[in-house]
């Protein structure tokens, strides 16, 4: 087996084993925690902390610290959110998750520099395009990523299924779920059993061990993508950090941009409807707890499958029409490597890279710094 690829699947199946245990958990947490709205104001406050860490602290971790080591470290950000679930309040659901926003965008920043600067180099040893082998480990990393909504729902499922008692619905209790459900309602229908303590520390448990594993896979087998990367003697230094921040920000004024905002609007709805109310009001009140998993297993299934067909696909028709395809699938394969913005090569034949923010000097991107802004954005 090739290096680069070697390092593609251990990052992937680092991935697997973590997601496995924190995908599922999302979708859980409206459901689970349903007194007072625990769970949704969990939900909001890790994608609020993703939302500031997105701007600040990707290539600053990555600069620092190696993309090996950023995704080791925000990992572990993961592991402490599973931990915080274990005692269920505001005092630990709340702190653990702001601190898992804030190690998210790090995560992804490191995963997509990686894969990009392992994908560019590989295809600078075998002569190829460098987009067409980066889409190919994207292809194959998120078909592997993706499948982790599988293993971590059936899990869930499969623990919750040992309730002694099942619910029993009646057609009045169902009239008040699906669209009908209110989070200020008052109708006890809405609150469905939950499942014994004991079965909620087993599926901690598991989930834990599972981002435990990810962490000592990553730490052992991936390879610092140093290694990987060409000499770059002679390069110029790179900007300071503000000014990279404020390149940035003059994205803003490129009106392919303003079109491409809609896009991750409409994801973060959607991830936010799947995760948060469509688990709790379509599939918690009206099936019961222990069907979340099988219901969110179609979803994810569906994800991986066209993960790996949208990679081949895109070689072929271009990132542009899979973004109008790909709105009904999660849509973080697209997401994961910059797209839209054709690159330009580099005047000294170095291999393609994402373009320049507005505003910046240089003649193209070869810095991780910048790469993980953009990817960032």
């Amino acid at each position: 087996m090739e290096r680069s690829l070697k390092n593609v699947l251990v990052i992937s199946f680092g991935f697997l084993l973590l997601f496995t245990a924190y995908g599922s958990l999302q979708n859980l947490q409206s459901s689970l925690h349903s007194e007072g709205g625990l769970g949704v104001a969990t939900l909001s406050s890790l994608y609020g902390a993703v939302l500031l860490s997105s701007m600040f602290l990707p290539p600053i971790f990555i600069k620092r610290f190696g993309c090996k080591w950023t995704i080791i470290g925000a990992m572990g950000c993961y592991v402490a959110f599973s931990l915080g679930n274990f005692k269920s309040s505001w005092y630990t659901l709340v702190p653990t998750s702001v601190l898992l926003g804030l190690g998210a965008a790090p995560l992804w920043s490191a995963q997509c520099t990686y894969l990009t600067i392992l994908g560019n180099s590989q295809a600078r040893k075998v002569g190829e395009l460098g987009k067409n082998v980066v889409n190919k480990y994207f292809g194959v990393f998120f078909f592997i990523f993706q499948s982790s909504g599988v293993w971590g729902n059936l899990i869930s499922s499969l623990v919750f299924h040992q309730t002694p008692n099942k619910e029993f619905f009646s057609e009045d209790q169902l009239m008040s779920c699906g669209a009908k459900d209110c989070l200020m309602s008052t109708v006890a229908a809405n609150y469905t059993t939950q499942p014994s303590q004991k079965l909620v520390y087993t599926l901690l448990s598991i989930y834990t061990g599972s981002g435990v594993l990810a962490i000592l896979l990553i730490a052992i087998f991936l390879e610092p993508i140093e290694d990987n990367l060409p000499n770059r003697e002679g390069e110029e230094k790179s900007p300071p950090f503000r000014s990279t921040l404020l390149s940035t920000f003059m994205l803003l004024r490129d009106k392919r941009l303003h079109l491409l905002n809609l896009l991750p609007l409409y994801n973060g709805l959607q991830q936010g409807f799947m995760s948060g109310e469509y688990t709790r009001s379509y599939a918690t009140c009206a099936l019961g707890i222990h069907f979340v998993g099988y219901v969110m297993i179609c979803f994810s299934a569906a994800s991986s499958l066209c993960s790996l067909l949208y990679g081949k696909i895109s070689q072929y028709t271009g990132r542009a029409v899979l973004y109008v395809l790909g709105r009904s699938s999660d849509t973080r394969l697209l997401h994961g490597h910059p797209p839209a913005v054709a690159a330009t090569p580099c005047p000294d034949g170095r291999v393609l890279h994402p373009p320049r923010p507005v505003g910046c000097v240089r003649c193209c991107v070869a810095d991780t710094e910048l790469r993980a802004v953009w990817c960032s954005v």
